[in-house]
């Protein structure tokens, strides 16, 4: 009987699996312990400050998540397609089960694909395909840290919400390329007698385009991405950002290189039509030393204000960061990293206590920030 019984739960457990086969459950924990250091000096009088905090942090290495995919074959070459995707606090297993990192639903072929739902942004891919670091922990390149700081205050720098997106398909010889956009979804409002011009917003709408070339070692890719914020109903901006980049895989050694433009329009009754903007530029390599992998990489942003010589003479941010990655088998490593971060004539650039992931100083006290450090001790499990 027992038999039997074990029998009919083991063919009905396989009924069930191949029944869920195109349903893919994912994820990543990924935690570390990190030491951030920052100084800051007082404009006025020159006194100068340090705070230093040990922590544990999650998304060292790669980002901590868990996820939801699959895929149902329709026929003549169709798909239809979902992804849900939820953050993990690993740390304090916090976050709660919330799909903020990726919701959609697609729709594929040999035409390509068009997505619907919550998704990464077309200009923030370069920004983490071309850095060694994949903008995650104490390494993050300063491009990446600035376009989604506090300063330029872009909650749609890295995904937007009620995006449209169509994909090429993947047979055109290494082509690539994604066009998108996001739905503000702000209502009109029309007075029609007396005729009266109608009033809307474009607050929260997206536009974004990626197009590259990926064959053998070589992968380029320019990206385009443009987001409407009002601060407040006189005040509007426009932040738009471009890039590009590329890397060449040689074997002993993988070369990346980036360069960014990032302009903050402002406009409105209170204050004439104006711009800052944010130039910067990444170099960077990986280097594979048996089981493990050497990461190294370069970053600068230099910062133009709309009022020339508010903040100081040339104002810019550096950053350099060195990491290693020791691979214990293909789901989990061990990785180490350290980051310097410079900052030069500028109170722009402030950032939290996490000095190295962001563009150094500390809120908690007045000065200009002017160097800061991290370090990240950590393991990453995929599943």
């Amino acid at each position: 009987m027992k038999r039997i019984l074990s029998a009919t739960m083991a063919s009905l457990g396989m009924g069930l699996a191949s029944a869920q086969s195109s349903v893919t459950v994912f994820g990543v924990i990924d935690t570390a312990a990190s030491y951030q250091s920052a100084t800051s000096r007082d404009p006025v009088t020159g006194q100068g400050y340090k705070q230093s905090q040990w922590s544990l942090t999650n998304s060292g290495y790669d980002a901590s998540r868990i996820g939801f995919k699959g895929t149902e074959d329709l026929g003549g070459g169709l798909a239809a397609s979902f992804w849900l995707e939820a953050p993990l606090s690993t740390d304090d297993g916090g976050s709660g089960l919330n799909f903020t990192r990726r919701s959609t639903v697609s729709l594929s072929g040999r035409f390509g694909e068009f997505r619907l739902g919550r998704d990464y942004n077309a200009n923030y891919w370069n920004d983490t395909v071309f850095d060694p670091f994949g903008a995650y922990g104490s390494g993050a390149n300063v491009i990446s840290s600035v376009n989604g700081s506090s300063t330029l205050a872009n909650p749609n720098y890295m995904r937007s919400s009620n995006v449209v997106g169509y994909f090429l398909p993947g047979n055109l010889g290494g082509f690539y390329g994604q066009v998108q956009y996001g739905l503000h979804e702000n209502v009109d409002s029309t007075t029609v007698s007396p005729l009266i011009p109608s009033t809307n917003s474009n607050a929260g709408r997206y536009i974004g385009a990626r197009f590259g070339y990926a064959n053998g070692p070589l992968d380029i890719a320019a990206s385009y991405g443009e987001n409407t914020i009002i601060d407040t109903s006189a005040l509007g901006r426009t932040v738009q950002s471009a890039n590009l980049g590329a890397s060449w895989d040689f074997g002993p050694v993988k070369l990346f290189s980036e360069l960014s433009s990032v302009r903050n329009k402002f406009s409105g009754t209170t204050v004439a039509s104006t711009h800052d903007s944010y130039n910067g530029y990444l170099l960077g390599a990986t280097v594979p030393v048996g089981a493990g992998l050497i990461r190294a990489a370069y970053s600068a942003v230099r910062y133009n204000d709309g009022a020339a010589g508010v903040y100081g003479d040339n104002p810019r941010v550096d950053k350099y960061a060195l990491g290693y990655v020791y691979n214990l088998s293909k789901r989990t490593a061990l990785y180490t990293t350290v980051a310097r971060v410079n900052n030069s004539n500028d109170a722009f650039y402030t950032g939290g206590l996490s000095s190295a992931i962001t563009t150094g100083g500390a809120v908690s006290y007045t000065g200009i920030p002017r160097s800061s450090t991290g370090y990240d001790f950590g393991i990453r499990h995929a599943f």
